[in-house]
């Protein structure tokens, strides 16, 4: 029997970021998947059905505002909990990505280790089991 990993769908213009999580990802158990185009991510979904998103706020259109507003209005992707990863440090973008549709919402820099926790606790949400 094979076993899936859950899948991870990474969402960053910067492509060294993208690489850096997508890296951690794989070697903590996940199938982490890249994706530096904004315009691609819902077509992207679509094909490979994420387990979560973790995407950034600031890139080209649409941004990660815009996105999350998107991934929510999707009936086919609204139940994949997203996590925003971003330099913006401000309540204002927090409480916006948060009204968008964000599961959580961490600011650069964070400890990697707390990526992992957040998607594990996010899968078991979605999965209907809690407390691990």
């Amino acid at each position: 029997m094979e076993i899936r990993l859950p899948k991870i769908l990474v969402v960053d213009d910067d492509e060294e970021f993208t690489n850096l999580y997508s890296e951690y990802l794989k070697m903590v158990g996940f199938e982490a998947i890249a994706e530096n185009h904004s315009s691609k991510v819902i077509e992207r979904a679509y094909s490979i059905q994420p387990d979560v998103f973790v995407l950034d706020l600031m890139m080209p259109a649409p941004d990660g505002f815009q996105l999350c507003r998107m991934i929510r209005a999707d009936p086919r992707l609204r139940h994949i909990p997203i996590i925003i990863v971003t330099a913006l440090t401000d309540l204002d973008s927090k409480l916006v990505a948060m009204g968008a549709g964000a599961n959580e919402y961490l600011t650069k820099p964070f400890h990697i280790e707390d990526l992992k926790s957040r998607i594990n606790t996010l899968i078991e949400k979605a999965n209907g089991v809690e407390g691990r």
